[in-house]
């Protein structure tokens, strides 16, 4: 039955994107495909992947205990957290606390955690800054002057 359900939520929001996708507006000077082309063809493949799912649903899934679902719930907020916290904390520092947070989660050994943590936050901030060029805050713009 939890197949069905989500399957029938899927299909319902690939329609409301595909809804959306149509309203799309095309700029003069654009490709033969337009802007729309890559939206409906995601939601098209949503709903087909939703329609299975309906037809051809697995088994009954076994849940996960309550303590999985409370890491779950943990790592969702320290992950929303560090959406709000990216700007005043600076990349590498919430970079650095969500991913010893999180790593913790996985593995309940601190020091682990912790170099895990900054070992994350230092090569995702080379990574970005000199392979992608970004431009990122490292440091909180406060301990900047």
């Amino acid at each position: 039955m939890t197949d069905r359900i989500t399957g029938l939520i899927v299909v319902v929001l690939a329609l409301a994107y595909f809804a959306g996708a149509t309203s799309l507006e095309e700029p003069f000077f654009a490709d033969p495909l337009g802007p729309k082309a890559f939206p409906m063809g995601i939601a098209i493949v949503a709903a087909i992947c939703g329609l299975v799912m309906i037809m051809k649903p697995d088994q009954e899934p076994a849940w996960p205990g309550l303590t999985t679902l409370m890491h779950i719930g943990f790592a969702i907020v320290a992950l929303i957290l560090y959406a709000y916290g990216l700007k005043p904390l600076g990349f590498l520092l919430s970079t650095a606390l969500v991913g010893a947070a999180v790593s913790y989660l996985i593995q309940p050994n601190l020091k682990t955690s912790l170099f895990t943590g900054v070992g994350m936050s230092v090569g995702l901030f080379l990574l970005f800054k000199f392979v992608f060029g970004l431009s990122l805050f490292a440091i909180p713009r406060w301990l900047m002057g």
